[in-house]
């Protein structure tokens, strides 16, 4: 089956889900190219409004469709495919259902010098999405959750 055939074979949930989690993809990083990072997280921060409701899913549901989706759509496109444009979208779409996280840069050198940096979004200190986060990493400041 087709990447195409296996879109229109979700839920409708999960196409909007899929759809929204590529297009913050995308952005974030036409954004982390062509701009300062601070600036970048303030607009990406107006993109915040809570839509939490009267869903009766539960928030781990939510938060795993999320997660998978922003996973998914980073595997299928490679431009977004970054450790910080995934953490980045993902902590919008996590927000926007009102759920917390934070975003967590670390840096390193290798064996050779070359500086090197991974980013991942924790909640309650475990991680959502940017995989193993090694202990060789050092990590920088949290970066909390983005507030309208």
């Amino acid at each position: 089956m087709g990447r195409l055939s296996k879109f229109l074979a979700l839920p409708k949930r999960q196409k909007a889900l899929l759809v929204e989690a590529l297009v913050l993809l995308v952005f974030a990083r036409i954004g982390l190219r062509t701009m300062p990072f601070a600036f970048l997280r303030h607009i990406l921060s107006k993109l915040v409004t809570n839509k939490k409701g009267t869903c009766s899913v539960s928030e781990d549901v939510v938060r795993r469709q999320i997660l998978w989706a922003v996973a998914t759509a980073g595997r299928h496109v490679p431009l977004v495919r970054t450790c910080l444009t995934q953490a980045l979208a993902a902590q919008v779409l996590l927000a926007r259902s009102g759920d917390q996280s934070d975003l967590r840069i670390g840096v390193t050198r290798d064996s050779n010098g070359k500086f090197l940096a991974h980013a991942w979004l924790e909640r309650q200190g475990a991680v959502l999405i940017g995989g193993d986060v090694s202990s060789d990493f050092t990590p920088m400041p949290v970066l909390k959750v983005l507030e309208p």
